[in-house]
């Protein structure tokens, strides 16, 4: 049980800002291509309360999190915001600023992910029981999980933003035939993670991101 109180206090923050952020980006970028929906409901903000879903960003989380703790293993930690709510129809250029509001959340857990990433550098090194240390813990979990964020977020599965930035840059035909997969994105998404496959792909990339890291700050 203590393991699993540690395991939690290190990656709540690395987790909440991770979700949250990404949710907010999204509508920090649809304000500025004409949309003012999100604004205007309060989601453009850097309180977490705004975006909590129990779920996603706290049952799913932490039950991955006990599960690895608990059992052992090293499933993939992954979560979700409440989606912020954008308009496409209020953009200035709708399927062309499309690409710009989707691809705004993986940006930002790039941004976090690099931003963690120079935490890690700072603190490496530090000595185990020290605060030093219990930061590195922390800024591993915050490269971990905003990785893990991105990579699948970029996936090209409706409604991910994969998927919308997917129908921003198709042709329209090919692009509103794309689109129809959206009603059974989620569905697709549950199949692919319980049969492995999901891990199977985000894995190697995930590997392949770390290094990236490491390579840039030297870890």
């Amino acid at each position: 049980m203590e393991s699993l109180i540690s395991t939690l206090a290190i990656w709540a923050l690395p987790v909440l800002l991770a979700i949250t952020l990404h949710e907010a980006a999204h509508g920090y970028v649809a304000r500025h291509f004409g949309d003012p929906t999100a604004d205007l409901a309060g989601r453009i903000t850097l309180n977490p309360l705004k975006h909590i879903d129990p779920v996603g960003t706290i049952l799913v989380p932490v039950g991955i999190l006990a599960l690895s703790t608990l059992f052992g293993g090293g499933g993939i930690l992954f979560g979700w915001a409440k989606p912020v709510p954008v308009d496409f129809g209020r953009l200035r250029k709708p399927k062309a600023d499309m690409l710009w509001v989707a691809a705004a959340g993986p940006f930002m857990n790039l941004v976090m992910a690099l931003g963690w990433a120079f935490i890690y550098a700072l603190a490496f090194g530090s000595a185990p029981g020290s605060y030093g240390y219990a930061i590195t813990l922390m800024a591993n979990a915050g490269m971990q999980i905003n990785g893990v964020l991105m990579l699948l977020n970029l996936l090209p599965i409706p409604p991910l933003d994969g998927g919308r930035i997917a129908v921003s840059l198709l042709p329209n035909r090919l692009a509103w035939q794309f689109s129809r997969i959206e009603p059974y994105g989620f569905p697709i998404l549950l199949i692919l993670l319980f049969t492995g496959v999901l891990g199977a792909i985000l894995g190697p990339m995930l590997v392949v991101f770390r290094i990236f890291l490491a390579l840039i700050f030297g870890h």
